[in-house]
């Protein structure tokens, strides 16, 4: 059976999306790969062994497509009011707090906010599915 062990996004400014993830994720630089061309960042934290892999491509300074494709990077969180108002307070500009019904039934308490590359990130409550 497959593993997942990372999913991979291009920045065009490695130190502000390195920034971004720990302060808005705590992710940390767990290995580091850097060429002539490019480097490789893989962070994680310690609830993880699923990395999000960031690209710099030396030499890049249009900004990325996301084209039709690419949809959200999804975390789950036991606070997400206390959340949601830490990353406020650091400058995120996340957007409000929703919830997902089906009925009276709650599936999913959430909200999105962008990286500094304009990747979308969905940050839900720790609940159901998503537990």
């Amino acid at each position: 059976m497959a593993k997942m062990i990372h999913a991979m996004i291009r920045v065009l400014d490695l130190d502000r999306s390195m920034s971004f993830y720990r302060d808005a994720f705590g992710l940390e630089t767990s290995s580091r790969l850097d060429f002539p061309e490019f480097s490789l960042v893989y962070l994680r934290n310690p609830e993880n062994d699923f990395e999000l892999e960031l690209t710099l491509n030396r030499g890049r300074t249009e900004p990325y497509t996301h084209g039709t494709g690419y949809g959200h990077v999804a975390v789950c969180v036991d606070d997400l009011a206390g959340e949601h108002a830490r990353v406020t307070s650091l400058g995120l500009a996340p957007n409000d707090i929703k919830e997902f019904r089906d009925g009276d039934r709650l599936i999913a308490r959430f909200f999105f906010m962008q990286d500094p590359d304009g990747y979308k990130i969905e940050v839900l409550q720790r609940h159901g599915h998503y537990a």
